[in-house]
Formats: C-alpha cells, sequence, structure tokens
C-alpha cells in the first residue's frame, strides 16, 4: 500500500512538473508575423544565407566577443520596389536550460532598428521588458555592451547577456559578411 502510494505522488508531481514546464514556453510572434513587423505588409523578404570562411569567422568573433556556433548564417531581407528596406535576423540562444528567441532588425545601413523577443521558454520572471530591447536601438557594436550602453537587468542576468551575445552577433555578422563586402 505504502509503495503505491508513494508511485501516485511521483506520477502527480511529474505530471505537475510537465504542466508547469509547459506553461513558462510564451511564443509571442510567429515567423510572418515577425517579417510584417520587421519590414511591414507590402515588403517582399528574401533570405540571404551567409557562409564566412575562417578569416571572417575568427574576425566576426572578435568583434562579437562571441564564439560562433554555425558556419552558415541567415539575414531575411526586406525589400520593396528593389530597395533594401533592412535587414533582419532570427536567433535562438539557450538562456539556462531553455531558448530565447530574438528578431534583431537592421536598417539598410546595418544600424540596430528594433530588438523583438519572439519567443521565451524559460519561467517568465527571467524575461527582459520589451522597454529593456530598445536600449539596443542606434547603438554601435563598441556601444553593445554592459555597463557603456545597456543596463543589466538584476533577476534575469543571463536572458540579458544571451540577448545582448545575439544582438552583437548579428551586428558583427553584418558588418564582416555584408558591409565589407559592399565596400569592395
Amino acid at each position: 500500500m505504502k509503495t503505491i502510494k508513494k508511485i501516485s505522488h511521483i506520477l502527480i508531481f511529474l505530471t505537475l512538473s510537465c504542466f508547469t514546464s509547459l506553461s513558462f514556453s510564451k511564443i509571442f510572434y510567429s515567423k510572418n508575423e515577425a517579417m510584417e513587423l520587421a519590414f511591414g505588409k507590402d515588403a517582399q523578404v528574401e533570405v540571404q544565407s551567409l557562409f564566412p570562411d575562417k578569416t571572417e569567422i575568427a574576425k566576426i568573433e572578435t568583434e562579437a566577443k562571441v564564439k560562433l556556433e554555425s558556419g552558415m548564417f541567415s539575414f531575411y531581407v526586406g525589400k520593396k520596389q528593389g530597395k533594401i528596406l533592412g535587414y533582419a535576423a532570427i536567433e535562438s540562444e539557450t538562456v539556462r536550460t531553455k531558448p530565447e528567441t530574438l528578431m534583431i532588425v537592421l536598417s539598410a545601413t546595418g544600424e540596430i532598428e528594433k530588438v523583438t523577443l519572439l519567443a521565451f521558454h524559460e519561467p517568465p520572471e527571467y524575461q527582459a521588458p520589451d522597454r529593456w530591447f530598445e536600449l539596443f536601438n542606434k547603438k554601435t557594436l563598441e556601444e553593445l555592451e554592459f555597463s557603456k550602453g545597456i543596463q543589466g537587468i538584476s533577476g534575469a542576468t543571463l536572458s540579458t547577456r544571451s540577448a545582448l551575445n545575439s544582438v552583437r552577433k548579428v551586428v558583427a555578422i553584418y558588418q564582416v559578411m555584408i558591409k565589407n563586402k559592399a565596400k569592395k
């Protein structure tokens, strides 16, 4: 009888744990909604796949102060009547044990226009508020550091660090792979 009672308590605990962890997952925007948010309804969106070589990877990692985890990167290029409106990147990074997904939107000249949280799967108390993401707007790569142009958030240290790393990586990739190549 005691064994059955223990097993039932364990099953109840596991079931509640399952539902609790599922309740943390929050998807705010789908990919299509994100692209509309980035470029507007009437924009055409193309995917630009980039494959940095070893030299470019080293330069990106140095500038971003972040290790690249993949040899491929994609920008979504928003266009209207053939003119580039800007670039968007969707970045997912693990905060503690679960991912945070951001969309980083750059202008046609590579300036940060918007950082939007698309999905957050950690507990909500670790989530940075929308107004915090506005701190990134118009910042240069050099300003994208805690205590320089970005304030940390107590209680959300890992998620804000993750977001900062994602933004730094996207800006560095743009500078090395798109801006520098356009100059040549």
